[in-house]
Protein backbone atom coordinates (compact mmCIF):
# COMPACT_ATOMS: atom_id res chain seq x y z
CA UNK A 1 0.00 0.00 0.00
CA UNK A 2 1.31 3.48 -0.84
CA UNK A 3 2.29 6.02 1.82
CA UNK A 4 -0.64 8.29 0.87
CA UNK A 5 -3.13 5.41 1.16
CA UNK A 6 -1.73 4.47 4.60
CA UNK A 7 -2.05 8.07 5.81
CA UNK A 8 -5.61 8.36 4.49
CA UNK A 9 -6.66 5.10 6.17
CA UNK A 10 -5.22 6.08 9.55
CA UNK A 11 -6.37 9.71 9.47
CA UNK A 12 -9.83 8.59 8.35
CA UNK A 13 -10.01 6.04 11.15
CA UNK A 14 -8.86 8.58 13.76
CA UNK A 15 -11.28 11.32 12.76
CA UNK A 16 -14.07 8.76 12.34
CA UNK A 17 -13.61 7.63 15.94
CA UNK A 18 -13.40 11.22 17.18
CA UNK A 19 -16.56 12.12 15.24
CA UNK A 20 -18.39 9.26 16.98
CA UNK A 21 -17.52 10.83 20.33
CA UNK A 22 -14.88 8.30 21.36
CA UNK A 23 -12.43 9.45 24.02
CA UNK A 24 -9.32 10.96 22.49
CA UNK A 25 -7.02 8.55 24.36
CA UNK A 26 -8.92 5.52 23.04
CA UNK A 27 -9.03 6.93 19.50
CA UNK A 28 -5.26 7.52 19.50
CA UNK A 29 -4.50 4.05 20.89
CA UNK A 30 -6.81 2.25 18.46
CA UNK A 31 -5.40 4.20 15.50
CA UNK A 32 -1.88 3.19 16.54
CA UNK A 33 -2.98 -0.43 16.94
CA UNK A 34 -4.65 -0.35 13.51
CA UNK A 35 -1.48 1.04 11.91
CA UNK A 36 0.73 -1.64 13.45
CA UNK A 37 -1.71 -4.45 12.66
CA UNK A 38 -2.23 -3.47 9.00
CA UNK A 39 1.15 -2.12 7.96
CA UNK A 40 3.84 -3.82 10.11
CA UNK A 41 4.74 -7.25 11.43
CA UNK A 42 5.81 -5.93 14.86
CA UNK A 43 4.32 -7.60 17.98
CA UNK A 44 1.37 -5.36 18.89
CA UNK A 45 0.67 -6.49 22.48
CA UNK A 46 4.16 -6.17 23.99
CA UNK A 47 4.78 -2.78 22.30
CA UNK A 48 1.44 -1.43 23.53
CA UNK A 49 2.12 -2.58 27.09
CA UNK A 50 5.70 -1.28 27.27
CA UNK A 51 4.76 2.07 25.69
CA UNK A 52 1.87 2.68 28.10
CA UNK A 53 4.01 1.70 31.09
CA UNK A 54 7.02 3.69 29.93
CA UNK A 55 5.02 6.89 29.45
CA UNK A 56 2.93 6.63 32.62
CA UNK A 57 5.67 6.98 35.25
CA UNK A 58 7.70 9.90 33.88
CA UNK A 59 9.04 12.19 36.63
CA UNK A 60 8.45 15.25 34.43
CA UNK A 61 4.81 14.21 34.07
CA UNK A 62 4.38 14.35 37.85
CA UNK A 63 4.29 18.16 37.60
CA UNK A 64 1.06 17.95 35.64
CA UNK A 65 -1.38 16.76 38.36
CA UNK A 66 0.31 18.98 40.93
CA UNK A 67 -0.15 22.17 38.89
CA UNK A 68 -3.73 21.13 38.10
CA UNK A 69 -4.40 20.58 41.82
CA UNK A 70 -2.88 23.98 42.62
CA UNK A 71 -5.23 25.62 40.10
CA UNK A 72 -8.27 23.74 41.45
CA UNK A 73 -7.52 24.89 45.02
CA UNK A 74 -7.07 28.50 43.95
CA UNK A 75 -10.20 28.32 41.80
CA UNK A 76 -12.20 27.68 44.99
CA UNK A 77 -10.41 30.25 47.15
CA UNK A 78 -10.93 34.02 47.38
CA UNK A 79 -7.98 34.75 45.13
CA UNK A 80 -10.03 36.25 42.29
CA UNK A 81 -11.88 38.62 44.62
CA UNK A 82 -8.59 39.77 46.07
CA UNK A 83 -7.17 40.37 42.58
CA UNK A 84 -10.18 42.47 41.54
CA UNK A 85 -10.02 44.55 44.72
CA UNK A 86 -6.26 44.99 44.44
CA UNK A 87 -6.20 46.01 40.75
CA UNK A 88 -9.28 48.26 40.52
CA UNK A 89 -7.85 51.37 42.29
CA UNK A 90 -4.85 51.51 39.91
CA UNK A 91 -6.93 51.42 36.71
CA UNK A 92 -9.35 54.30 37.24
CA UNK A 93 -7.41 56.75 35.07
CA UNK A 94 -6.25 54.31 32.37
CA UNK A 95 -8.15 54.45 29.03
CA UNK A 96 -10.51 51.48 29.16
CA UNK A 97 -10.55 51.56 32.97
CA UNK A 98 -11.90 48.38 34.55
CA UNK A 99 -11.74 46.34 31.34
CA UNK A 100 -8.03 46.05 32.10
CA UNK A 101 -9.00 44.04 35.20
CA UNK A 102 -10.06 41.25 32.83
CA UNK A 103 -6.67 41.33 31.09
CA UNK A 104 -4.43 41.70 34.15
CA UNK A 105 -6.60 39.40 36.27
CA UNK A 106 -6.38 36.68 33.62
CA UNK A 107 -2.61 37.18 33.32
CA UNK A 108 -2.11 36.86 37.07
CA UNK A 109 -4.42 33.88 37.47
CA UNK A 110 -2.86 32.22 34.41
CA UNK A 111 0.46 32.37 36.25
CA UNK A 112 -0.94 30.29 39.11
CA UNK A 113 -3.43 27.98 37.39
CA UNK A 114 -1.85 26.90 34.08
CA UNK A 115 -5.30 26.35 32.60
CA UNK A 116 -7.13 28.47 30.05
CA UNK A 117 -10.60 27.20 31.02
CA UNK A 118 -9.97 27.70 34.75
CA UNK A 119 -8.74 31.24 34.07
CA UNK A 120 -11.84 32.10 32.02
CA UNK A 121 -14.19 30.63 34.63
CA UNK A 122 -12.54 32.19 37.67
CA UNK A 123 -12.03 35.71 36.35
CA UNK A 124 -15.33 35.65 34.43
CA UNK A 125 -17.40 34.79 37.52
CA UNK A 126 -15.95 37.80 39.27
CA UNK A 127 -15.57 40.42 36.53
CA UNK A 128 -18.48 39.95 34.10
CA UNK A 129 -21.32 40.87 36.51
CA UNK A 130 -19.34 43.83 37.84
CA UNK A 131 -18.49 45.20 34.38
CA UNK A 132 -22.04 44.68 33.07
CA UNK A 133 -23.44 46.49 36.10
CA UNK A 134 -21.19 49.45 35.25
CA UNK A 135 -22.42 49.44 31.59
CA UNK A 136 -19.17 48.52 29.85
CA UNK A 137 -19.78 47.35 26.25
CA UNK A 138 -20.65 43.64 26.10
CA UNK A 139 -18.42 43.04 23.09
CA UNK A 140 -15.33 44.20 24.99
CA UNK A 141 -16.30 42.44 28.23
CA UNK A 142 -16.63 39.14 26.38
CA UNK A 143 -13.69 39.76 24.04
CA UNK A 144 -11.16 40.72 26.72
CA UNK A 145 -12.19 37.73 28.84
CA UNK A 146 -12.07 35.22 25.97
CA UNK A 147 -8.78 36.54 24.59
CA UNK A 148 -6.98 37.07 27.88
CA UNK A 149 -8.01 33.70 29.32
CA UNK A 150 -5.94 32.04 26.58
CA UNK A 151 -2.89 33.28 28.50
CA UNK A 152 -3.46 30.31 30.80
CA UNK A 153 -1.87 28.15 28.11
CA UNK A 154 1.25 30.27 27.76
CA UNK A 155 2.21 32.03 30.98
CA UNK A 156 4.02 29.48 33.16
CA UNK A 157 3.21 27.16 34.81
CA UNK A 158 1.38 25.99 31.67
CA UNK A 159 -0.18 22.53 31.48
CA UNK A 160 0.14 22.43 27.69
CA UNK A 161 3.86 23.32 27.87
CA UNK A 162 4.35 20.34 30.18
CA UNK A 163 2.54 18.15 27.64
CA UNK A 164 4.70 19.51 24.80
CA UNK A 165 7.88 19.06 26.83
CA UNK A 166 7.04 15.45 27.68
CA UNK A 167 5.98 14.67 24.10
CA UNK A 168 9.11 16.14 22.49
CA UNK A 169 11.65 15.56 25.31
CA UNK A 170 12.29 19.28 25.72
CA UNK A 171 13.26 20.88 29.05
CA UNK A 172 10.03 21.91 30.78
CA UNK A 173 11.91 24.47 32.89
CA UNK A 174 13.30 26.15 29.75
CA UNK A 175 9.86 26.07 28.11
CA UNK A 176 8.34 27.76 31.17
CA UNK A 177 10.94 30.52 31.10
CA UNK A 178 10.53 30.90 27.32
CA UNK A 179 6.82 31.63 27.81
CA UNK A 180 7.35 34.67 30.06
CA UNK A 181 8.25 37.38 27.51
CA UNK A 182 5.66 36.26 24.91
CA UNK A 183 3.08 36.30 27.73
CA UNK A 184 4.04 39.87 28.65
CA UNK A 185 3.92 40.82 24.96
CA UNK A 186 0.36 39.50 24.63
CA UNK A 187 -0.81 41.24 27.81
CA UNK A 188 0.63 44.51 26.48
CA UNK A 189 -1.03 44.06 23.08
CA UNK A 190 -4.43 43.28 24.61
CA UNK A 191 -4.19 46.28 26.97
CA UNK A 192 -3.09 48.57 24.12
CA UNK A 193 -6.06 47.44 22.01
CA UNK A 194 -8.51 48.28 24.82
CA UNK A 195 -6.83 51.64 25.48
CA UNK A 196 -6.85 52.62 21.78
CA UNK A 197 -10.52 51.60 21.49
CA UNK A 198 -11.36 53.73 24.53
CA UNK A 199 -9.56 56.75 23.05
CA UNK A 200 -11.19 56.33 19.63
CA UNK A 201 -14.72 55.55 20.86
CA UNK A 202 -15.09 57.16 24.30
CA UNK A 203 -18.87 57.31 23.92
CA UNK A 204 -19.26 53.51 24.32
CA UNK A 205 -17.56 53.55 27.73
CA UNK A 206 -19.26 54.57 31.00
CA UNK A 207 -18.46 58.04 32.33
CA UNK A 208 -17.77 56.81 35.86
CA UNK A 209 -15.05 58.49 37.87
CA UNK A 210 -12.79 56.20 39.86
CA UNK A 211 -10.81 58.38 42.24
CA UNK A 212 -8.58 56.76 44.83
CA UNK A 213 -5.91 58.35 46.96
CA UNK A 214 -2.39 56.95 46.82
CA UNK A 215 -2.86 55.56 50.33
CA UNK A 216 -6.05 53.75 49.24
CA UNK A 217 -4.20 52.29 46.26
CA UNK A 218 -1.40 51.00 48.48
CA UNK A 219 -3.89 49.59 50.97
CA UNK A 220 -5.75 47.74 48.19
CA UNK A 221 -2.46 46.41 46.78
CA UNK A 222 -1.89 44.43 49.98
CA UNK A 223 -4.45 41.92 48.68
CA UNK A 224 -2.16 41.22 45.71
CA UNK A 225 0.80 40.23 47.88
CA UNK A 226 -0.21 36.56 48.42
CA UNK A 227 -0.67 35.81 44.72
CA UNK A 228 2.55 37.64 43.81
CA UNK A 229 4.37 35.60 46.47
CA UNK A 230 2.93 32.40 45.02
CA UNK A 231 4.04 33.30 41.48
CA UNK A 232 7.49 34.30 42.73
CA UNK A 233 7.82 31.07 44.71
CA UNK A 234 6.87 28.80 41.82
CA UNK A 235 8.46 30.54 38.83
CA UNK A 236 11.39 32.07 40.73
CA UNK A 237 12.54 28.71 42.07
CA UNK A 238 12.54 27.26 38.54
CA UNK A 239 14.33 30.25 37.01
CA UNK A 240 17.00 30.30 39.73
CA UNK A 241 17.67 26.60 39.20
CA UNK A 242 16.72 25.81 42.80
CA UNK A 243 13.83 23.51 41.90
CA UNK A 244 12.67 21.41 38.97
CA UNK A 245 9.16 22.08 37.60
CA UNK A 246 7.90 19.05 39.57
CA UNK A 247 9.45 20.33 42.82
CA UNK A 248 8.05 23.81 42.15
CA UNK A 249 4.60 22.33 41.50
CA UNK A 250 4.68 20.64 44.91
CA UNK A 251 5.66 23.96 46.50
CA UNK A 252 2.81 25.61 44.60
CA UNK A 253 0.26 23.14 46.02
CA UNK A 254 1.48 23.78 49.57
CA UNK A 255 1.42 27.57 49.07
CA UNK A 256 -2.07 27.44 47.51
CA UNK A 257 -3.32 25.50 50.55
CA UNK A 258 -1.76 28.12 52.83
CA UNK A 259 -3.44 30.90 50.83
CA UNK A 260 -6.82 29.15 50.95
CA UNK A 261 -6.44 28.57 54.71
CA UNK A 262 -5.42 32.18 55.39
CA UNK A 263 -8.41 33.49 53.43
CA UNK A 264 -10.80 31.24 55.35
CA UNK A 265 -11.94 29.32 52.28
CA UNK A 266 -10.17 26.02 53.02
CA UNK A 267 -12.45 23.20 54.15
CA UNK A 268 -12.57 19.42 53.79
CA UNK A 269 -15.38 19.76 51.23
CA UNK A 270 -13.38 22.26 49.16
CA UNK A 271 -10.23 20.12 49.43
CA UNK A 272 -12.06 16.93 48.36
CA UNK A 273 -13.61 18.73 45.36
CA UNK A 274 -10.20 20.08 44.35
CA UNK A 275 -8.51 16.68 44.60
CA UNK A 276 -11.31 14.87 42.72
CA UNK A 277 -11.41 17.40 39.86
CA UNK A 278 -7.61 17.44 39.62
CA UNK A 279 -7.58 13.61 39.53
CA UNK A 280 -10.21 13.44 36.78
CA UNK A 281 -8.43 16.08 34.65
CA UNK A 282 -4.98 14.55 35.20
CA UNK A 283 -6.14 11.04 34.31
CA UNK A 284 -7.77 12.34 31.13
CA UNK A 285 -4.59 14.13 30.04
CA UNK A 286 -2.33 11.21 31.06
CA UNK A 287 -4.46 8.79 29.03
CA UNK A 288 -4.29 11.10 26.00
CA UNK A 289 -0.50 11.30 26.38
CA UNK A 290 -0.17 7.52 26.66
CA UNK A 291 -2.35 7.02 23.58
CA UNK A 292 -0.35 9.63 21.68
CA UNK A 293 2.92 7.98 22.73
CA UNK A 294 1.71 4.63 21.39
CA UNK A 295 0.55 6.28 18.15
CA UNK A 296 4.00 7.87 17.85
CA UNK A 297 5.71 4.48 18.30
CA UNK A 298 3.29 2.89 15.83
CA UNK A 299 3.99 5.60 13.26
CA UNK A 300 7.70 5.00 13.75
CA UNK A 301 7.25 1.33 12.86
CA UNK A 302 5.21 2.19 9.74
CA UNK A 303 7.81 4.80 8.66
CA UNK A 304 5.09 7.34 7.83
CA UNK A 305 6.58 10.37 9.69
CA UNK A 306 10.03 9.82 8.19
CA UNK A 307 8.68 9.37 4.69
CA UNK A 308 6.25 12.28 5.08
CA UNK A 309 9.09 14.55 6.21
CA UNK A 310 11.15 13.41 3.22
CA UNK A 311 8.21 14.12 0.92
CA UNK A 312 7.78 17.63 2.32
CA UNK A 313 11.51 18.17 1.94
CA UNK A 314 11.07 17.66 -1.81
CA UNK A 315 9.05 20.90 -1.91
CA UNK A 316 12.11 22.75 -0.55
CA UNK A 317 9.95 24.79 1.82
CA UNK A 318 11.96 27.25 3.86
CA UNK A 319 11.25 27.82 7.56
CA UNK A 320 8.87 30.74 6.85
CA UNK A 321 6.82 28.89 4.24
CA UNK A 322 6.60 25.81 6.48
CA UNK A 323 5.47 27.90 9.47
CA UNK A 324 2.83 29.66 7.35
CA UNK A 325 1.45 26.30 6.21
CA UNK A 326 1.54 24.89 9.76
CA UNK A 327 -0.23 27.97 11.17
CA UNK A 328 -3.19 27.42 8.85
CA UNK A 329 -3.10 23.67 9.60
CA UNK A 330 -3.13 24.17 13.39
CA UNK A 331 -5.89 26.79 13.30
CA UNK A 332 -8.11 24.49 11.24
CA UNK A 333 -7.30 21.49 13.47
CA UNK A 334 -7.96 23.59 16.57
CA UNK A 335 -11.51 24.27 15.35
CA UNK A 336 -12.30 20.61 16.06
CA UNK A 337 -9.92 19.48 18.83
CA UNK A 338 -8.83 20.85 22.20
CA UNK A 339 -5.31 22.25 22.57
CA UNK A 340 -3.71 19.25 24.32
CA UNK A 341 -5.08 16.88 21.68
CA UNK A 342 -3.67 19.10 18.91
CA UNK A 343 -0.21 18.98 20.49
CA UNK A 344 -0.08 15.25 21.13
CA UNK A 345 -1.66 14.35 17.78
CA UNK A 346 0.79 16.33 15.68
CA UNK A 347 4.20 16.40 17.37
CA UNK A 348 5.27 12.95 16.12
CA UNK A 349 4.71 13.97 12.51
CA UNK A 350 5.63 17.66 12.72
CA UNK A 351 8.89 17.54 14.70
CA UNK A 352 10.99 15.81 11.98
CA UNK A 353 9.90 18.52 9.52
CA UNK A 354 10.72 21.28 12.01
CA UNK A 355 14.17 19.90 12.74
CA UNK A 356 14.88 19.33 9.03
CA UNK A 357 14.54 23.07 8.27
CA UNK A 358 16.55 24.11 11.33
CA UNK A 359 13.75 25.52 13.54
CA UNK A 360 14.57 25.50 17.28
CA UNK A 361 12.20 22.99 19.01
CA UNK A 362 12.11 25.25 22.11
CA UNK A 363 10.97 28.24 20.03
CA UNK A 364 8.51 26.01 18.14
CA UNK A 365 6.89 24.98 21.45
CA UNK A 366 5.97 28.59 22.23
CA UNK A 367 4.85 29.20 18.65
CA UNK A 368 2.64 26.10 18.85
CA UNK A 369 1.08 27.17 22.14
CA UNK A 370 0.20 30.63 20.79
CA UNK A 371 -1.43 29.08 17.71
CA UNK A 372 -3.30 26.65 19.97
CA UNK A 373 -4.40 29.68 22.04
CA UNK A 374 -6.03 30.98 18.86
CA UNK A 375 -7.99 27.75 18.56
CA UNK A 376 -9.39 28.28 22.07
CA UNK A 377 -11.49 31.16 20.74
CA UNK A 378 -12.52 29.69 17.38
CA UNK A 379 -15.86 27.90 16.97
CA UNK A 380 -17.08 25.19 17.03
CA UNK A 381 -14.75 23.74 19.71
CA UNK A 382 -13.28 26.86 21.31
CA UNK A 383 -13.16 25.84 24.97
CA UNK A 384 -13.03 29.43 26.23
CA UNK A 385 -16.15 30.23 24.20
CA UNK A 386 -18.07 27.40 25.90
CA UNK A 387 -16.90 28.48 29.36
CA UNK A 388 -17.96 32.08 28.76
CA UNK A 389 -21.26 30.99 27.22
CA UNK A 390 -21.96 29.02 30.40
CA UNK A 391 -21.15 32.08 32.53
CA UNK A 392 -23.12 34.65 30.54
CA UNK A 393 -25.78 32.76 28.57
CA UNK A 394 -24.76 34.71 25.44
CA UNK A 395 -24.85 33.21 21.94
CA UNK A 396 -21.55 31.46 21.22
CA UNK A 397 -21.18 33.17 17.83
CA UNK A 398 -21.62 36.58 19.49
CA UNK A 399 -18.81 35.64 21.89
CA UNK A 400 -16.67 34.44 18.95
CA UNK A 401 -17.18 37.76 17.13
CA UNK A 402 -16.23 39.66 20.30
CA UNK A 403 -13.06 37.55 20.53
CA UNK A 404 -12.11 38.10 16.87
CA UNK A 405 -9.84 41.15 17.50
CA UNK A 406 -7.94 39.13 20.09
CA UNK A 407 -7.61 36.23 17.65
CA UNK A 408 -5.99 38.69 15.21
CA UNK A 409 -3.69 40.00 17.97
CA UNK A 410 -2.58 36.42 18.69
CA UNK A 411 -1.86 36.02 14.98
CA UNK A 412 0.20 39.24 15.08
CA UNK A 413 2.12 37.83 18.07
CA UNK A 414 2.99 34.74 15.99
CA UNK A 415 4.38 37.04 13.29
CA UNK A 416 6.38 39.04 15.85
CA UNK A 417 8.03 36.03 17.50
CA UNK A 418 8.85 34.67 14.04
CA UNK A 419 10.54 37.92 12.99
CA UNK A 420 12.14 38.41 16.43
CA UNK A 421 12.76 34.90 17.85
CA UNK A 422 14.77 36.47 20.69
CA UNK A 423 11.41 37.25 22.36
CA UNK A 424 11.22 33.52 23.06
CA UNK A 425 14.87 32.49 23.33
CA UNK A 426 16.42 35.36 25.34
CA UNK A 427 15.40 34.30 28.87
CA UNK A 428 16.08 30.55 28.47
CA UNK A 429 19.57 31.49 27.28
CA UNK A 430 20.20 33.15 30.66
CA UNK A 431 19.08 30.17 32.75
CA UNK A 432 21.57 28.59 35.09
CA UNK A 433 22.68 25.13 34.11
Amino acid sequence: MSELAMILVLVGALFGMLAMGMWVGFALSLTGALGMFMFTSAPLGPILATTFWGHSHSWALAALPLFILMGEILLRSRLSEDMFSGLTPWLGKVPGKLLHVNILGCAIFAAVSGSSAATAATIGKMSVPELQKRNYPDSLILGTLAGSATLGLLIPPSIILIVYGVSTEQSIARLFIAGILPGILLVSMFAAFVAITALMKPEIFPKEELNFSFREKLSASKRLIPVIALIAGVIGSIYAGIASPTDAAAVGVVLSLVLAWSSGSLSWKMFRESVMNATITSCMIAFILAGAAFLTVSMGFTGIPRNLASWIDTFNLGPWALLAALTVFFIVLGCFLDGISVVVLTTAIIMPMIESVGIDPLWFGIYLVIVVEMSQITPPVGFNLFVIQGLTGQNIFKIAMAALPFFLLLLLAVVLITIFPQIVTALPGLMKG
